[in-house]
């Protein structure tokens, strides 16, 4: 049976994206003028038929489309509104067709209204920042918006001096020319479209640390200083998850600071956003508070958990965000913070506390970004771990960041990756208990107990893989 499109059939997909075809490449072409907020536009997909279809529905914001051409296929046709552009073909094509779709598209472009709030294009008091999670994408370019759609991206900015673009991706390439420059970003691993990204400001480079890749900061420049002091201890963060997560899944790493204050940091594809309000806080020094200790590491950690292993659909958030609140916890303790299991028995209690109505397999869409996912996510996490004990959970998880890295995965794919490490450790009798752990923790609304703390004393986490794992290659334990 046809599998329907999320629009149809999803309702956690609030009507974007399609299932009858895969967007393999995105190129795009942008002009933006950031004094008059005017973006023109030209995108290139290159797309691949999943079913015999004899239109392509799009999902587009309130600009204004100027051109539709379509090869590969007979003449078409196209109409847009309500936020979708439907290219209409004169002939049905069948399943496994390539289609070179160029749509020119111009206008004011403004974030788009989600059961979530605003989301996308947003103007700054001086530039520009795109946070497109989950349905922002539109705002800016024509794509088919679904999180399990990933594809390469070529992405080519024009601003006038002295602004500075950041696009996804590795810049391969920068221009000159009267009054303006044109920045060329390249991304060649899969990237779904809310995490296709451009960020403009007046900014310096900051560079943070070179191993295990480049990691830098774009700030404001009255910001520098207090970026170097604020994030000097982010190359120990990014070596602490590569030992835990498994290597570091794109070129580079890239944190902006905007001169504006921002509500929450989000993260990109190969990329964090973070507000001049939270560079205060930014950082690993212990004296800075558990709110500055973990808005770093947990973005960080989302370019394992949500960015190269992207989630099936958005009632599997949980496998993001838990892991990324999961990471912070990790931080702490190898920080000098409280630990892993402090900090899970502290948030338990307060869940407790809250309505037990929540299922963390199926939340709602409504409910995707409450704190209570992100809570619950990580205390299921540092409850299998206690179960599974330290040497399978960690082999559990870079195993999954290896398999899923560059695709999309789901709830029922992280339980039987679960399965499968419990039969290695302990046979049937482990994978019966890992099955009812996950049962009460996934699928239940009442809060489970914590299993009790290890019996071990924890020590640094890194030190205690050492105690537990051989390397088996780089610098990620086996």
């Amino acid at each position: 049976m046809r599998e329907p499109s999320p629009a149809a059939g999803d309702p956690y997909a609030y009507g974007h994206g399609s299932r009858a075809f895969h967007v393999e490449h995105y190129d795009l072409e942008l002009d933006y003028r950031v004094r008059t907020n005017r973006l023109a536009g030209v995108a290139r997909l290159r797309v691949r038929t999943l079913e015999p279809l004899h239109e392509l529905a799009l999902d587009l914001g309130p600009l204004v489309v100027q051109q539709v051409t379509v090869a590969g296929a007979p003449p078409a046709r196209h109409r847009h509104r309500a936020g979708r552009l439907v290219v209409r073909l004169v002939a049905e094509v069948p399943a496994g067709t390539q289609l070179d779709v160029l749509v020119r598209y111009a206008g004011t472009p403004r974030p788009v209204r989600s059961p979530w709030g605003e989301v996308g294009w947003e103007e700054l008091e001086d530039g520009v920042l795109v946070a497109s999670q989950p349905t922002g994408a539109p705002s800016w370019f024509p794509c088919n918006d679904r999180p399990d759609d990933k594809a390469t991206y070529r992405t080519s900015v024009t601003v006038e001096n002295p602004y500075r673009p950041h696009a996804h991706g590795t810049l391969v390439r920068r221009t000159a020319r009267s009054g303006a420059t044109t920045w060329v970003f390249e991304e060649t691993r899969p990237t779904p479209p809310y995490l296709a990204t451009v960020q403009i400001g007046r900014y310096s480079v900051v560079e943070l640390a070179s191993d295990p890749v480049p990691q830098q900061a774009l700030v404001p420049p009255r910001l520098a200083a207090a970026a170097r002091t604020r994030l000097a201890h982010h190359g120990d963060i990014m070596r602490l998850f590569t030992r835990l997560f498994g290597p570091y899944p794109f070129a580079t790493y890239t944190l902006v600071v905007t001169d504006d204050a921002l509500e929450i940091p989000v993260e990109a594809q190969g990329m964090s956003v973070f507000g001049s309000n939270h560079l205060g806080g930014l950082g690993g020094d212990p004296a800075a508070g558990d709110e500055g200790r973990r808005l770093v590491p947990h973005e960080l950690a989302h370019q394992w958990f949500g960015n190269a292993v992207s989630v099936a659909g958005w009632r599997h958030i949980w496998l993001n965000e838990g892991f990324a609140c999961y990471a912070e916890w990790l931080w702490s303790h190898e920080s000098g913070g409280p630990t892993a299991d402090t900090l899970a028995r502290r948030h338990h209690a307060r869940l407790a506390a809250l309505p037990q109505d929540l299922v963390l397999a199926d939340p709602g869409p409504a409910t995707i970004f409450d704190d209570r996912v992100y809570k619950r996510g990580a205390l299921t996490l540092h409850a299998l771990r206690l179960v599974l004990g330290d040497a399978a959970f960690w082999d559990l998880v870079r195993g999954w960041t290896a398999r899923h890295a560059g695709g999309s995965a789901s709830t029922d794919d992280f339980r039987a990756a679960a399965a499968e490490h419990a039969r290695r450790s302990g046979g049937d009798p482990l994978v019966a208990r890992v099955d009812g752990l996950l049962a009460d923790w996934l699928d239940a609304g009442r809060l489970p107990d914590l299993p009790p703390p290890a019996p071990v004393p924890v020590v640094s986490v890194t030190q205690r893989l050492g105690q537990l794992l051989r390397p088996s290659r780089g610098d990620a334990p086996a």
